[in-house]
């Protein structure tokens, strides 16, 4: 196996596994990226990572593999909103469309990336289609104030073949925890990051402090990096190799959120979308105040680069 001596150090369990420094960490992933594991060596990773568990310096050196290899997004003149969703819709209809499109209203490029990694779930991008907002076969220039979709595969296929491996093994991998920090810009971006247990907050905010990127991370909507439109969460921002404490947790949750559906469909969660950014229904205050948070950061690295 290419990767037998990575395989034996982090593949004896628990308790024995031993973490792989950056470089060896980018080597795997490298390998993988380049078509070089078969079946058995993804699989082996995969189980192997899932239960040891993913560290800051592994996160950062399979992101140094990706960034290297995948599609990357030309420099604007404005930093990149990145909004990584790859969990769709569960329960509650998916709206990181709304809040991909409420930041291009605030003059601002927005960056989609993601693909189906879980059956039945309707994804963004299935919201963003019937949203005239096609996806992108390729990455292009982007302009203030508008909205890109592109598919993992778009980005790089063996990002989107490890991402698959889930729907056989049946078990998220590290591709699940790489893709929602993963910026694929040649420019300034502030990454919108979100996590479902509380202890990826920290491994996110130490990855992108280490990486030198700028980010917000929050408790996400089912998975999505939208905030649930019924509870206002604790927003953590990274700059400049700093992690803060933007808001905290507010206590309480909202019996109902004026005009949001019940259904989840693509359909339904579409016309809800048009209908609050025409006007007609109420921008939910959560993702009001989350929009803010985001553009407040923008803000900020756009004048530390003038500087």
């Amino acid at each position: 196996m290419a990767i037998a001596h990575y395989i034996k150090e982090i593949g004896r369990g628990a308790r024995g596994a031993k973490a792989l420094e950056r470089d060896e960490a980018a080597d795997l992933m490298g390998q993988l990226l380049d078509g070089r594991l078969n079946d058995l060596e993804i699989g082996a990773f995969c189980v192997a990572m899932r239960i040891k568990g993913e560290t800051v310096e592994e996160m950062c050196g399979f992101l140094d593999a990706v960034q290297a290899r995948c599609q990357l997004l030309p420099a604007t003149e404005r930093p990149v909103l990145v909004l990584p969703s790859y969990n769709g819709a569960r329960k509650l209809p998916v709206l990181t469309p709304l809040l991909a499109l409420l930041l291009a209203r605030e003059g601002y490029p927005v960056l989609l990336h993601g693909m189906r990694t879980e059956a039945r779930r309707v994804l963004a991008g299935d919201v963003l289609q019937l949203l005239g907002v096609p996806g992108w076969t390729a990455m292009q220039p982007l302009t203030a104030g508008q909205v890109a979709h592109v598919a993992t595969e778009v980005l790089h296929p063996g990002l989107a073949r490890l991402l698959a491996v889930r729907e056989t093994l049946g078990l998220r991998t590290p591709g699940h925890s790489l893709v929602k920090l993963l910026a694929p810009c040649q420019g300034a971006a502030v990454l919108v990051g979100s996590y479902t247990h509380p202890e990826y907050s920290t491994l996110m905010c130490e990855v992108l402090a280490r990486r030198s990127m700028a980010g917000l991370i929050s408790r996400g909507l089912e998975g999505e990096v939208v905030c649930d439109p019924r509870r206002q969460p604790r927003y953590d921002a990274v700059f400049q190799g700093q992690a803060y404490c933007v808001a905290e947790q507010q206590a309480g949750t909202l019996a109902e959120v004026p005009g949001l559906p019940g259904a989840i469909d693509a359909q339904t969660t579409a016309e809800y979308t048009r209908a609050v950014l025409d006007g007609q229904l109420p921008v939910p205050q959560a993702i009001a105040r989350q929009v803010a948070h985001i553009v407040a950061l923008a803000q900020r690295l756009s004048g530390s680069e003038k500087a």
